[in-house]
């Protein structure tokens, strides 16, 4: 299906910032006219913000990846029915923070090699990607250390520690080079209004093109 609305994602390693920029995005586009909606994974529908709280919190090693895997997909695809659709059909603006390339690294590449039962059970139950993904790239201890500093209960990813975290921006680096028309990497590092103003440069030119 081709919704006339713009599937925008943000995508990068815990403590990256992307939440921060998504939220400064939603507010740059609103001020503009544009109609949006901001949402979040795991989340943004009742049901899928029910899961949220199953995967998020608890040990890290209370699920396998193969049953996150299984858990993500559930959540997404309640997401997927009761907020992403119905907005891009209405012609809105959807912003997420993380969508299904989070689960292809989390799951797919840092916890075992299962890109491919990621990718299948998208094409199956979900069949949509964003039309533009902006991953927030940042080196990760830098990452860790300011997603350690929030102290918040979802905290149970940032424990699988630094390795996970270096294996993850390896991953979403691979990922921005695999699909180069949807992504667009923007480095993290800056102040967060010279990274807002990358974002906001790249999003608008984006809608211009449509």
């Amino acid at each position: 299906m081709n919704a006339p609305g713009l599937f925008i994602s943000f995508e990068g390693i815990d403590g990256s910032g992307k939440s921060t920029q998504a939220r400064l995005l939603r507010d740059h586009l609103a001020a503009g006219g544009q109609d949006v909606v901001l949402t979040r994974e795991p989340g943004g529908s009742p049901g899928a913000e029910e899961i949220r709280a199953l995967v998020l919190q608890g040990d890290p090693d209370r699920w396998s990846a193969e049953t996150e895997i299984l858990l993500f997909t559930a959540a997404r695809r309640d997401h997927l029915e009761r907020t992403i659709r119905p907005a891009l059909a209405a012609g809105k603006v959807v912003i997420c923070d993380r969508f299904a390339d989070s689960t292809r690294m989390y799951q797919g590449l840092s916890r075992g090699d299962l890109r491919p039962v990621v990718d299948q059970l998208h094409a199956l139950m979900i069949g949509i990607e964003p039309d533009l993904t902006l991953l927030i790239d940042m080196e990760p201890a830098a990452g860790l250390s300011r997603a350690l500093s929030r102290r918040t209960a979802e905290e149970r990813f940032e424990d699988f520690g630094l390795p996970m975290q270096a294996a993850m921006r390896r991953g979403f680096l691979d990922l921005a080079a695999e699909f180069p028309d949807r992504f667009e990497v923007i480095d993290g590092s800056g102040a967060i209004d010279a990274v807002s103003r990358t974002v906001t440069a790249a999003v608008d030119a984006r809608l211009r093109a449509r």
